[in-house]
């Protein structure tokens, strides 16, 4: 059933988070789902202002942990791994919360305290499976050629168009790593749409009244808007 799935990967049945499938899909790719195996709960005494969690989402209703910083908080938790899914915190369910709330939830709890999670991680039943052959390799999943793609959206349905050009795309890995810098999550699709949505725009008054029609829920600090329009610049100027 669809609620089960977690998240998935492109041409690997590994959770690698360097695989997630975003926005785009190649019409080579192979799609593997992974779904909610074992529940798991940890209650943890938050002696740091930063936990070292990079949180991301599936789009309908489950955060998942994509990133944990070396030497943080959370990679000393070690029943805390990468692919959990963040079911509850402090008993609050938190499975109909975007990624950017639950990271917020998670920022804002009180240094010096102790607080519960409770977690799902995702089933390892594909962990021994091999390949049927060695000869060969899976395409990767690019942004590039020019090759139409099937390109998913959070809202509205789903259309086959022309894949962001080279220029593009690194401005769309650009943004992906100020989300993460900013708000603790990465979003390809997210940082997709933001890309877009400074295409035509001459100055960042514009971009940001753009990202305010869009993407409003968000709330962007001014300078991460800034920072983001700087790197569509950058990217369209060849510094990227």
């Amino acid at each position: 059933p669809p609620a089960q799935i977690m998240f998935c990967t492109l041409n690997t049945h590994k959770a690698d988070m360097d695989k997630l499938l975003g926005a785009q899909i190649g019409l080579e790719d192979f799609i593997f789902a992974h779904i909610k195996g074992q529940r798991k709960e940890v209650e943890i005494l938050k002696t740091d202002d930063v936990l070292g969690l990079t949180i991301t989402d599936n789009g309908t209703g489950c955060a998942f942990i994509k990133r944990i910083k070396e030497g943080s908080l959370m990679d000393q938790t070690k029943i805390i791994c990468v692919g959990d899914h963040i079911e509850t915190i402090n008993g609050k369910n938190v499975s109909d919360c975007r990624h950017y709330e639950v990271a917020k939830m998670l920022k804002d709890l009180e240094k010096g305290q102790m607080f519960k999670l409770e977690l799902i991680e995702p089933m390892k039943a594909f962990e021994k499976l091999e390949p049927r052959s060695k000869g060969g390799t899976l395409p990767e999943a690019k942004i590039s050629r020019g090759r139409e793609t099937l390109r998913l959206r959070t809202k509205g349905p789903a259309t086959v168009e022309e894949m962001p050009t080279e220029v593009e795309e690194k401005a769309i890995k650009k943004v992906d790593e100020l989300l993460e810098t900013y708000m603790g999550i990465r979003d390809i699709e997210l940082a997709a749409t933001m890309v877009e949505a400074g295409r035509d725009k001459k100055n960042p008054d514009e971009f940001a009244v753009a990202l305010d029609e869009t993407l409003g829920d968000f709330a962007f600090p001014d300078e991460f808007v800034f920072d983001v329009w700087g790197a569509i610049g950058d990217a369209k100027q060849g510094r990227l």
